[in-house]
Parts: C-alpha cells; sequence; structure tokens
C-alpha cells in the first residue's frame, strides 16, 4: 500500500495557503485526488494540478482507480496525501480494501440537507451516518481545518 500520510475530506480540494500548509505538515510529495466527477473533467484536473504547491504530484482518479492505486504497493519515497470531497468517497475507498487509520474533516460547507456540526463544517443526516460507518470500521476521525489547530475527535461532536 502506498505511504499514506494524510486523508482528508475538503470540499475545496486543492485550495491555497490550506492545502500548502498540510504539504508542508505532513511532507508529502503526492496529492491523489479521489473524485468520479473531476476525474471526468480535464480542465478541473488541470486547475488541480496548478493550485498544488511546487513539486507536489498531483494525481486524479475515479474511486475504483483509486482503490487500485492506493492498495498497490508504490514507492515508499512518496508521502501521500488522499484528497476527496464526500465522507461517501473515502467509506467506498475503505470498504475497498484501502487501510485508512485516521481522517481528516477539513472543509464541508452548507448546502441543501446540511447542518452545521462543527464551526463551518456542516454535513446531511446520510453523511453523518456514513462517518458513523466509517469510526465502526476502526478508522479516527477527527476535524482539523489547518495544521495549527488542535484536532477534535468527531465522536464528540457528532
Amino acid at each position: 500500500m502506498l505511504n499514506i500520510v494524510l486523508t482528508r475530506i475538503d470540499d475545496r480540494l486543492i485550495h491555497g495557503q490550506v492545502m500548502t500548509a498540510w504539504v508542508k505538515n505532513t511532507k508529502a510529495n503526492r496529492i491523489i485526488v479521489v473524485d468520479d466527477d473531476v476525474y471526468k473533467d480535464p480542465f478541473m484536473e488541470q486547475v488541480l494540478k496548478m493550485a498544488a504547491p511546487t513539486g507536489v504530484k498531483v494525481d486524479v482518479y475515479d474511486i475504483k482507480t483509486a482503490i487500485s492505486v492506493l492498495n498497490d504497493s508504490g514507492n515508499a519515497e512518496e508521502r501521500v496525501i488522499v484528497l476527496a470531497k464526500f465522507p461517501k468517497t473515502v467509506l467506498s475507498i475503505i470498504e475497498g480494501g484501502v487501510a485508512i487509520k485516521s481522517l481528516n474533516i477539513g472543509g464541508m460547507g452548507a448546502g441543501i440537507g446540511r447542518k452545521p456540526f462543527y464551526k463551518n463544517i456542516s454535513a446531511s443526516e446520510e453523511e453523518r451516518g456514513i462517518f458513523k460507518r466509517i469510526l465502526e470500521l476502526g478508522t479516527h476521525v477527527f476535524v482539523q481545518i489547518i495544521p495549527d489547530e488542535k484536532e477534535v475527535d468527531l465522536r464528540k461532536i457528532l
């Protein structure tokens, strides 16, 4: 399996200062974006690649391909951040056999059917149920917008 240093849910995916801070904090040199829609959109893929910090490789995969890539033995020198927009995507990856030890919730904005549960982070009832399932599968789930903030265990606020 690849050397995953951070798995993060952020509906903005790669964006400015926040991602730069996480790359620096984790010493990541590769970002894998898992999103079926972005995978089908070459323009958005290019935008994400341009938004990444210098020297960081960016790959965009659909869920099925991501499971295969993440389960590959890979290069031990790589330090990988896995990014997804939705908890459902991360659950699919875990159910596909990828060992995700911890999951960082960084950005889930308001939307139809979503209610805030911590600061500016919102989730629908379905998404809350998915988080509970991810927790049941043994993944540590926490909220931490930027590395300088204190980690908040999801079990305490869900």
